[in-house]
């Protein structure tokens, strides 16, 4: 039995690439998965097919970005689920637009996508799990952290 039998995990930028695979590899390991993502035709494929391979999954459409839109996926995931168990942090957008010529805006955009989501959906997540005294978070992050582009 996995330790994750019966939790529930809340994976965010679900709709492709490393967040569909873990929503994948967590309902593989028995989670209940809670999706997030701006691509509402991809969540609802994903949900299809994490139900087909037996667990439960819900998906929210979601700006991570905007403060409500986080509040009502935590608040969904919870009416539905009861809990979030764990958060996975993974939305993200990456630009390569060099430095000198990146206007102020994407600038703002990258920010706002990949970290300010991450504060707003990691505080709610400790309101949920701080009743429980467990939870776990994980940040995703990129190789951009260690070999900055140019």
């Amino acid at each position: 039995m996995s330790i994750l039998e019966g939790r529930v995990a809340l994976v965010t930028g679900a709709s492709s690439g490393i967040g569909e695979a873990c929503a994948v590899t967590f309902a593989q390991k028995g989670a209940k998965v809670v999706l997030a993502a701006r691509r509402a035709e991809r969540l609802s494929a994903l949900v299809e097919r994490l139900e087909g391979m037996g667990t439960e999954a819900l998906a929210v459409t979601t700006d991570v970005t905007d403060e409500a839109a986080v509040q009502n996926l935590f608040d969904q995931a919870v009416a539905r689920f009861g809990t979030v168990d764990v958060l996975i942090n993974n939305a993200g957008i990456a630009d390569s637009t060099p430095v000198d010529e990146m206007p102020l805006e994407l600038w703002q955009r990258v920010i706002q996508t990949n970290l300010t989501s991450a504060f707003l959906c990691s505080r709610a997540a400790f309101r949920v799990m701080k009743g429980k005294g467990r939870g776990r978070i994980i940040n995703i992050g990129s190789i951009s952290a260690r070999v900055p582009r140019q």
